[in-house]
Protein backbone atom coordinates (compact mmCIF):
# COMPACT_ATOMS: atom_id res chain seq x y z
CA UNK A 1 0.00 0.00 0.00
CA UNK A 2 1.19 3.33 -1.11
CA UNK A 3 1.36 6.77 0.77
CA UNK A 4 -1.10 9.45 -1.39
CA UNK A 5 1.72 12.22 -1.49
CA UNK A 6 0.22 14.71 -3.79
CA UNK A 7 2.99 17.77 -4.81
CA UNK A 8 2.93 21.57 -4.42
CA UNK A 9 4.31 23.73 -6.98
CA UNK A 10 4.03 27.15 -7.48
CA UNK A 11 5.93 30.00 -9.46
CA UNK A 12 6.06 32.27 -6.70
CA UNK A 13 9.11 30.14 -5.09
CA UNK A 14 12.26 29.29 -6.87
CA UNK A 15 11.83 26.12 -8.97
CA UNK A 16 13.51 22.66 -7.89
CA UNK A 17 16.89 22.97 -8.58
CA UNK A 18 17.32 19.22 -8.29
CA UNK A 19 14.97 15.84 -7.52
CA UNK A 20 12.49 17.18 -5.65
CA UNK A 21 9.20 18.67 -5.13
CA UNK A 22 9.04 22.41 -3.58
CA UNK A 23 6.37 20.54 -0.83
CA UNK A 24 4.75 17.86 -0.48
CA UNK A 25 1.22 17.12 1.16
CA UNK A 26 0.00 13.67 3.09
CA UNK A 27 -3.19 14.28 4.44
CA UNK A 28 -3.07 16.95 6.76
CA UNK A 29 0.55 17.28 6.97
CA UNK A 30 3.10 19.27 3.91
CA UNK A 31 6.73 18.70 3.69
CA UNK A 32 8.12 21.74 2.67
CA UNK A 33 11.53 21.15 1.19
CA UNK A 34 14.67 23.21 2.19
CA UNK A 35 14.43 26.85 0.77
CA UNK A 36 18.00 28.71 -0.19
CA UNK A 37 17.57 32.35 -0.44
CA UNK A 38 17.26 32.20 -4.39
CA UNK A 39 14.39 34.95 -5.93
CA UNK A 40 12.22 33.04 -7.90
CA UNK A 41 12.28 35.29 -11.26
CA UNK A 42 16.16 35.44 -11.76
CA UNK A 43 17.39 31.84 -9.81
CA UNK A 44 19.89 34.02 -8.32
CA UNK A 45 21.05 35.04 -4.36
CA UNK A 46 18.79 37.55 -3.06
CA UNK A 47 22.17 39.33 -1.70
CA UNK A 48 25.13 38.91 0.20
CA UNK A 49 23.98 40.07 3.36
CA UNK A 50 22.51 37.39 5.25
CA UNK A 51 19.65 39.31 7.00
CA UNK A 52 18.26 39.83 3.06
CA UNK A 53 19.16 36.16 2.10
CA UNK A 54 17.02 34.83 5.46
CA UNK A 55 14.53 37.01 4.69
CA UNK A 56 14.18 35.96 1.26
CA UNK A 57 14.31 32.24 2.52
CA UNK A 58 11.37 32.75 4.40
CA UNK A 59 9.58 34.38 1.73
CA UNK A 60 9.95 31.76 -0.40
CA UNK A 61 8.82 29.52 2.21
CA UNK A 62 5.86 31.38 2.72
CA UNK A 63 5.00 31.34 -0.81
CA UNK A 64 4.84 27.39 -0.98
CA UNK A 65 2.80 27.21 2.72
CA UNK A 66 0.52 29.31 0.42
CA UNK A 67 0.34 27.26 -2.65
CA UNK A 68 -0.49 24.49 -0.14
CA UNK A 69 -3.51 25.74 1.51
CA UNK A 70 -1.35 27.32 4.61
CA UNK A 71 0.73 30.30 5.58
CA UNK A 72 3.77 30.78 7.86
CA UNK A 73 1.90 30.68 11.30
CA UNK A 74 0.81 26.94 10.25
CA UNK A 75 4.12 25.42 10.31
CA UNK A 76 4.76 23.36 13.44
CA UNK A 77 8.70 22.49 12.73
CA UNK A 78 11.44 24.09 11.25
CA UNK A 79 15.18 23.13 10.41
CA UNK A 80 17.30 25.85 9.98
CA UNK A 81 20.98 25.12 8.20
CA UNK A 82 23.71 27.74 8.73
CA UNK A 83 27.22 28.51 7.22
CA UNK A 84 28.02 30.36 10.42
CA UNK A 85 26.16 30.18 13.59
CA UNK A 86 26.87 33.58 14.48
CA UNK A 87 24.05 34.54 11.90
CA UNK A 88 21.53 33.09 14.85
CA UNK A 89 20.49 36.06 16.10
CA UNK A 90 19.67 37.44 12.99
CA UNK A 91 17.42 34.35 12.32
CA UNK A 92 15.46 35.00 15.46
CA UNK A 93 15.07 38.78 14.53
CA UNK A 94 13.91 37.46 11.14
CA UNK A 95 11.28 35.41 13.12
CA UNK A 96 10.55 37.59 15.31
CA UNK A 97 9.10 39.65 12.55
CA UNK A 98 6.93 36.80 10.50
CA UNK A 99 5.88 34.81 13.49
CA UNK A 100 3.54 35.01 15.88
CA UNK A 101 3.09 32.30 19.48
CA UNK A 102 3.25 29.34 19.91
CA UNK A 103 6.31 29.37 17.10
CA UNK A 104 7.24 26.36 15.61
CA UNK A 105 9.65 23.85 17.20
CA UNK A 106 12.84 24.39 15.87
CA UNK A 107 16.48 23.47 15.60
CA UNK A 108 19.42 25.23 14.07
CA UNK A 109 22.36 23.75 12.84
CA UNK A 110 25.81 24.65 11.06
CA UNK A 111 26.68 22.99 8.13
CA UNK A 112 30.01 23.55 6.05
CA UNK A 113 28.39 24.43 2.39
CA UNK A 114 24.45 25.30 1.12
CA UNK A 115 23.51 24.84 -2.71
CA UNK A 116 24.67 28.31 -4.57
CA UNK A 117 26.68 29.45 -1.73
CA UNK A 118 23.83 30.12 0.55
CA UNK A 119 24.37 30.93 4.36
CA UNK A 120 21.10 30.02 5.04
CA UNK A 121 18.91 27.13 4.17
CA UNK A 122 15.26 26.00 6.06
CA UNK A 123 12.92 23.50 5.76
CA UNK A 124 9.57 22.83 7.53
CA UNK A 125 6.65 20.66 8.13
CA UNK A 126 3.17 22.36 8.26
CA UNK A 127 -0.02 21.24 9.85
CA UNK A 128 -3.18 22.26 8.43
CA UNK A 129 -6.51 21.76 9.62
CA UNK A 130 -8.62 20.05 6.30
CA UNK A 131 -7.45 17.97 4.01
CA UNK A 132 -7.69 18.54 0.08
CA UNK A 133 -10.86 17.69 -1.36
CA UNK A 134 -11.04 14.49 -3.84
Amino acid sequence: MSIDKEPVKTDQAPAAIGTYSQAVRVGSFVFLSGQIPLVPETMELASEAFAKQAQQVFANLAAVAEAAGGCLDDLVKINVYLTDLANFQSVNEVMSQLFREPFPARAAVEVSGLPRGAAIEVEAVMALTETPSS
